[in-house]
């Protein structure tokens, strides 16, 4: 009888272990449900973050000044990967600007190339006070003599072919019209009378004197320097007279211009693009609509698909 009742207090004993197995386990199912949720969704961020950052990244065109290669309206996928990704550049959403490395490119840029680019900022400014990208045509590379006459560029005394959709305005502009806010400051040029001005490219040397001072100031201080000159018309840089009068470029540069030439604030205007701000080159549009019709109007927004220019190559 003893024996009996041990029996039954084991066999309870077990069925009551194996009932708790089985709740722990039921409630461990419970719980991983919206864990196994959360878990994706980082895992769902981090892969699109590493997309982001090494591959692709979306950008809409917010001006026209690329028109009619690109509209108002397109969105588009630029490669990260072709000149070489890189690291963050600004913390997201905010201004503040992050120290970045670059890793390996497939290619240098090249003349014709759609490139987006870390805008340098405006040129009597050292950066742009905000951090946005630009997107223009790549039309001088380090080295190259850009000179526009009378609406045509020149690229090393070479006619640059306008590209197939190009525009420009009916206006006549003289060649002996100055407009002020060309670069370099003091230039007597206009945007369709420019140059011939060359392209700076690591090495180069520049002569810069009380004649042209005011014009590359800004450009030797955003390399990173301080430049003054004194009163008897020298200039120093880093408290240190110029060797013959001449600066030493550190970095290379790229000529931007956009399609619709008298409507792009381009490097015409600003100077030149360092190499090492490029973001990426424009590959193809995966969306179009007409960003004038609000979010409020849904079903006109969406009738306004350009479904002829989804899917299409950038060139």
């Amino acid at each position: 009888m003893e024996k009996a009742n041990i029996k039954d207090t084991q066999d309870t004993k077990n069925k009551n272990l194996k009932l708790s197995f089985a709740k722990d386990k039921d409630e461990k199912k419970k719980k991983s449900k919206p864990r196994e949720f959360i878990d994706a969704l980082i895992y769902a961020g981090v892969v699109a973050f590493i997309i982001k950052i090494l591959l692709f990244e979306a950008y809409r065109i917010p001006t026209g000044s690329m028109e009619k290669t690109l509209w108002v309206g397109d969105f588009l996928l630029v490669t990260k990967f072709t000149y070489g990704a890189t690291s963050p550049r600004n913390i997201p959403f905010t201004d503040i600007r992050l120290p970045y490395f670059k890793l390996p490119g497939f290619k240098e840029p090249k003349r014709g190339d759609i490139i987006v680019f870390d805008f340098p900022g405006d040129r009597d400014e050292m950066e742009s006070r905000e951090v946005v990208n630009y997107i223009k045509r790549c039309v001088g590379i380090p080295g190259d003599t850009i000179h526009i006459m009378n609406k045509q560029l020149y690229v090393n005394g070479e006619k640059f072919e306008n590209p197939p959709h190009s525009m420009f305005d009916n206006i006549s502009r003289p060649e002996k019209f100055v407009n002020p806010r060309m670069f370099p400051k003091g230039s007597k040029w206009n945007e369709d009378w420019y140059g011939p001005i060359r392209v700076p490219k690591k090495g180069d040397k520049i002569k810069i004197d009380s004649s042209n001072y005011e014009g590359w100031k800004m450009f030797v201080m955003k390399e990173g320097h301080n430049i003054k000159m004194r009163s008897d018309k020298t200039v120093l840089v880093d408290d240190k007279e110029l060797p013959s009068n001449e600066y030493t470029v550190e970095r290379d540069y790229l000529f931007m211009m956009g399609d619709n030439r008298n409507n792009s604030l381009d490097s015409r205007f600003w100077g030149f693009m360092p190499v090492e701000n490029v973001v990426g080159e424009a590959f193809a549009i995966y969306w179009s609509w007409d960003p004038s019709i609000p979010f409020s109007n849904l079903f006109d927004l969406i009738g306004s698909t350009r479904w002829d220019r989804i899917g299409s190559l950038i060139k």
